[in-house]
């Protein structure tokens, strides 16, 4: 299944269906990240917002801008600023420095969100994931094989800057 027909013609046609599946994965994953946060009590985020908010919660050390947008793969540094300034409003990230560096820390209100979010992922989706069947294993390769080809699209992305 693919959604532009005129892509699918070329030497690839598996890629396309790939491409559609994945429009499809970040719309829903998008939507559900921003109602399982609303679920966990912060309504109004947006998915950057949220991941962003995860990110800073990870291993609770503080992060600098560029880490964040080293881990999520995000080229524009404002968008991500932006989101950081959003979440401190709410509380739930901490600003700081690190010698001339900025550094945003996870908040106790930010961590109860994310360990509130991780109760509601862990009953809403990983259930219903783990009744399907599917083994960690199988999902771990899955992982990989995106994570390999965002690599091939960001090469083709910078092929592209330069034509």
């Amino acid at each position: 299944m693919v959604s532009s027909g005129h892509l699918a013609a070329g030497a690839m046609p598996a890629l396309s269906e790939i491409e559609f599946g994945m429009v499809m994965y970040i719309h829903a994953f998008n939507r559900w990240i921003v109602r399982c946060m609303a679920a966990a009590g912060v309504p109004d985020l947006s998915p950057l917002d949220v991941l962003v908010l995860h990110n800073v919660n990870h291993r609770a050390k503080a992060k600098t801008l560029s880490d964040i947008c080293l881990v999520l793969n995000i080229e524009d540094t404002h968008t991500v600023a932006y989101a950081l300034k959003k979440l401190e409003r709410l509380k739930l990230v901490k600003s700081g420095r690190r010698g001339k560096e900025k550094l945003a820390a996870i908040t106790p209100a930010g961590e109860a969100a994310c360990r509130k979010y991780a109760e509601i992922r862990e009953a809403l989706l990983v259930d219903s994931v783990l009744s399907t069947g599917v083994e960690g294993a199988a999902l771990s390769e899955v992982a990989r094989r995106i994570r390999s080809l965002s690599g091939h699209y960001d090469q083709a992305a910078r092929a592209a800057a330069s034509l």
